[in-house]
């Protein structure tokens, strides 16, 4: 089961790093379009730069943005995957949808905090027919990139109808729990534990996490 497991590493900003983490046969690129994160690509990259990076599994990060910068910049970088991490609608959801190019995946994030399992099911519920992938990440004011993990146990108690990507301060102390889980994630999407500052990645060691998983 384990070397199923695909990898998504996100908040990159530098284009030698990238170009590394391909030759790591990494899945998913993440780049964060929120300008208040400390690791906001658009402060390192153009959407140029990133539109040339050739690999299938660019997704763009964004956190309650207008539907016509989200529809822009997805264009104009050429991504793959949008992610929706703030407090997106279900309305919105299917605009965006209606016109965004119909092979780009919506990954939807569930921030995870203190809310019941019940709150969860309905928040997972409520967009089944518009997006692809769920994302649970721990719930923080910064939207995400925090290094904390939530209780992976609360997922063991939902119902998921789609893949998902699991967040949140996955490291290498922390990965064997995932064996604990019913469901298992389609991705791990790994971000700050595996940085020397924010953005810059340690790509030695995200190289050792791919081969012990």
């Amino acid at each position: 089961m384990k070397n199923q497991l695909r990898i998504k590493v996100c908040g990159l900003t530098r284009l030698d790093q990238v170009q590394e983490l391909i030759s790591l046969n990494t899945d998913f690129l993440g780049f964060i379009f929120y300008e208040k994160s400390p690791r906001y690509v658009l402060n390192h990259l153009s959407l140029e730069e990133i539109s040339k990076i050739d690999h299938q599994g660019k997704v763009g990060v964004f956190v309650n943005e207008t539907l016509e910068k989200i529809i822009e910049i997805t264009e104009r970088a050429a991504l793959n995957f949008v992610q929706l991490h703030g407090d997106e609608s279900e309305d919105f959801i299917i605009k965006l949808k209606q016109k965004i190019n119909p092979k780009i995946k919506i990954i939807q994030v569930i921030r995870i905090g203190n809310q019941s399992a019940n709150e969860l099911q309905k928040s997972i519920n409520q967009s089944l027919s518009t997006i692809n992938y769920f994302l649970f990440d721990t719930d923080s004011k910064a939207f995400g990139g925090t290094g904390k993990q939530f209780d992976w146990n609360i997922l063991n108690t939902l119902e998921i109808p789609l893949p998902y990507f699991l967040s949140g301060g996955i490291s290498e102390e922390n990965i064997e729990n995932i064996e604990q889980l019913k469901q298992k994630p389609f991705a791990l999407d790994i971000n700050s534990k595996f940085e020397t500052k924010p953005g810059d990645k340690d790509t030695g060691k995200i190289k050792r996490f791919i081969s012990s998983l």
